[in-house]
């Protein structure tokens, strides 16, 4: 990052103040700020007694071991029971848990709290029926149904730590999942439908699992009839072993530290990252924010998070965080274009949505779309709407405050990542004058700042790296398995702070503004990648020599993946039959999220003399501006050859 980067962003001026019902109203008023920076611990400890503990805690936290925290140590807690149990004994077990909305047209459930109680006890009792004991992994890769949640419920109620894999991901993907966390269970269903067509998962389990042969059982859900084939002794249909069950089951107590889950993320080396989350913290800082970002009105509001469950933004903010509110959610399966442009919206009309939480690449998708789509449907119930996953471009968050949200609704910006667990950094709807770009400022109990390279805080107007410098409920407790590489990825940099990895700027007021990855990690529309990932996809095919891959800005995702390859000799010239193999296979070994947008075919790559790749030299070309300082490359006129042949690469491209 270079200070021309930073101090080259436009000024944003334009400032909507919350709506005064609202704020008169809201759960958090400017006051949380004081209050938790006067005594933080205590401010935290409060919103624990949020939840139901069976075992109060002794201390709020333990930082001795640093970076490796334990909040709320000896406290015993269940997650699914103060997801589900705790709501049906309070009398509210007629209250809709998930308006589940199928992408077929028609295909759609209601789910109460007592329901999904019973559903999750029975899938908890057929999860005990395969021999799953506490601390055993469980691995979840299905679509986005009910089933789902109800799998991650199940686990957690018995204390086995779930892993769950994207559905869009590919069979290599879940190889090394289940590979890394020891999973000898897997969750996932016969298929998903994606863009009005029966998409299979079984078969990319059938295909990972030739090379996991610790995998005792496979639990299938039946959701699209596909026809699948059936390992006799290890495959179960769902509908055979759980509908079966008793619904009756007690759930156990755990201490706060037990692991609640492991999610892998990219990393800058081609090995995924398993970030361990555990169980009492975690579930305080997800249902707090929850609570105080969206301004929930748990008895009336009807809240949707239109993300996948395989990414944190689902396990905190769809599962964990609503459900411990007691929050009436929308859960959708499908694409927002299927069967039509309007989808989303039309939900929003049929369940008076009051919430709505989604990316911005989603966002900018709709722009291109026209507002007349959105413009046919009546969201008049909308009352807060909320970005997730990049920084939001000013424009597209004033479309979205407009068009979707009526001019009345404030936008909460949030800024988090995998490995926080919970929203660091937002407005305050009932307090924060919203900003167009700008996440603004940390949320009560929540200290970060921008410092430069020595780590040292910098004044308004000047950007650097944004760092967490106090421990937060929610918190990663470590990569799975590998402790030192927890400690260098995000606690080396710089001394007693988390390094988020990503860059952020203040404002002249004083607010922060993200600017993206300071890394190679790439975000494509909401999703984080890592190019070592996909370079060491492309060199895995035959006809490839090297790679080096970029993320460049795009319109639509926030970042596009470009790809610069060496051919073997044997391989030919390299053209578009080989180009378009190529970024099949990358959608195949990592799922269709990877595939590149271009992929040139070139000489050589920019390398210095000790043979780094220069990755920004190629990020330049690939956002089409003039390439910069060449001299400390070994050959100085490649970079000639590869601007010369962008134009080419730019015919490949969707």
């Amino acid at each position: 990052m270079t200070s021309e980067a930073i101090d080259n962003l436009s000024r944003e001026d334009r400032r909507f103040e919350p709506p005064a019902d609202l704020a008169a109203d809201a759960n958090v008023k400017a006051d949380a700020y004081e209050t938790a920076s006067a005594d933080r611990l205590a401010f935290w400890e409060e919103q624990a007694k949020r939840l139901d503990w069976e075992t109060p805690w002794e201390q709020v936290l333990d930082w001795s071991g640093a970076p490796f925290a334990k909040w709320f140590v000896g406290g015993r807690i269940n997650a699914a029971y103060n997801c589900v149990d705790r709501h049906v004994e309070a009398g509210k077990g007629d209250k809709v848990a998930f308006h589940w909305v199928g992408e077929p047209e028609d295909d759609t459930r209601d789910i109460t709290y007592a329901e999904l109680k019973d559903e999750v006890c029975k899938a908890a009792n057929a999860l005990l029926e395969l021999g799953v004991q506490s601390s055993d992994r469980v691995a979840i890769y299905m679509p986005m149904i009910p089933e789902t949640v109800v799998a991650m419920l199940a686990c957690a109620r018995i204390g086995a730590p779930h892993t769950v894999v994207f559905g869009g991901f590919s069979s290599q993907a879940l190889i090394d999942r289940i590979h890394d966390c020891d999973a000898r269970v897997v969750i996932t269903a016969d298929g998903g439908y994606r863009r009005g067509e029966p998409a299979g998962l079984k078969p990319a389990v059938d295909t990972a699992l030739e090379q996991c042969p610790d995998v005792r059982s496979v639990l299938v859900v039946r959701r699209t009839g596909q026809d699948v084939d059936w390992t006799e002794g290890r495959d179960v249909w769902w509908h055979e072993l759980v509908d079966g069950q008793s619904a009756e089951h007690t759930p156990e107590a755990f201490d706060s530290e037990h692991p609640l889950y492991v999610m892998y993320t990219s990393g800058t080396t081609g090995k995924p990252k398993g970030i361990l989350h555990t169980t009492g913290g975690y579930l305080v800082g997800t249902s707090y924010t929850h609570w105080a970002v969206f301004d929930l009105k748990p008895d009336t509001d009807v809240y949707w998070t239109a993300a996948d469950i395989g990414w944190v933004t689902g396990h905190s903010y769809i599962v964990y965080g609503p459900l411990a509110n007691g929050t009436t959610s929308v859960m959708y399966e499908g694409t927002p274009d299927t069967p039509h442009k309007g989808r989303w919206w039309e939900i929003i009309s049929t369940y008076k949505v009051n919430i709505l939480y989604c990316a911005p690449t989603a966002i900018r998708t709709f722009m291109k779309w026209g507002a007349e789509i959105p413009e046919k449907y009546d969201m008049s119930t909308l009352r807060v709407i909320g970005s997730v996953g990049e920084p939001i471009n000013p424009e597209a968050y004033v479309w979205y405050r407009e068009t979707i949200g009526g001019g009345r609704c404030p936008v909460v910006d949030t800024w988090w990542q995998t490995e926080t667990g919970q929203i660091m950094i937002s407005p305050l709807p009932g307090v924060t004058a919203g900003k167009p770009g700008s996440a603004m400022t940390p949320l009560p109990g929540i200290e970060a700042k921008v410092v430069d390279d020595e780590g040292n805080p910098v004044g308004n107007g000047h950007g650097g790296y944004l760092v967490l410098t106090e421990p937060w409920p929610a918190m990663l407790r470590g990569i799975w398995n590998d402790d030192e590489r927890f400690k260098e990825t995000y606690w080396s940099r710089f001394k007693d702070m988390y390094f988020a990895g990503d860059g952020a700027k203040l404002d002249d007021d004083g607010d922060i503004w993200l600017l993206g990855r300071v890394d190679d990690v790439m975000n494509v529309s909401g999703h984080r990648m890592s190019t070592t990932e996909i370079e060491s996809a492309l060199v895995s095919h035959p006809k490839v020599a090297e790679a080096a891959v970029v993320g460049a800005n795009d319109p639509d995702t926030g970042q596009a993946v470009h790809a610069y390859v060496i051919l073997r000799e044997s391989a030919g010239d390299g053209g578009p039959e080989v180009v378009q193999e190529l970024r099949d296979h990358v959608a195949n070994e990592i799922g269709k999220i990877a595939r590149p947008k271009s992929i040139m075919v070139v000489p050589e790559l920019p390398k210095t003399r000790s043979g780094k790749i220069m990755r920004r030299l190629l990020r330049d070309v690939a956002e089409n501006r003039e390439v910069g300082d060449v001299t400390t490359l070994a050959d100085t006129s490649i970079m000639d050859k590869i601007s010369a042949g962008m134009q080419d690469a730019k015919n490949q491209e969707d």
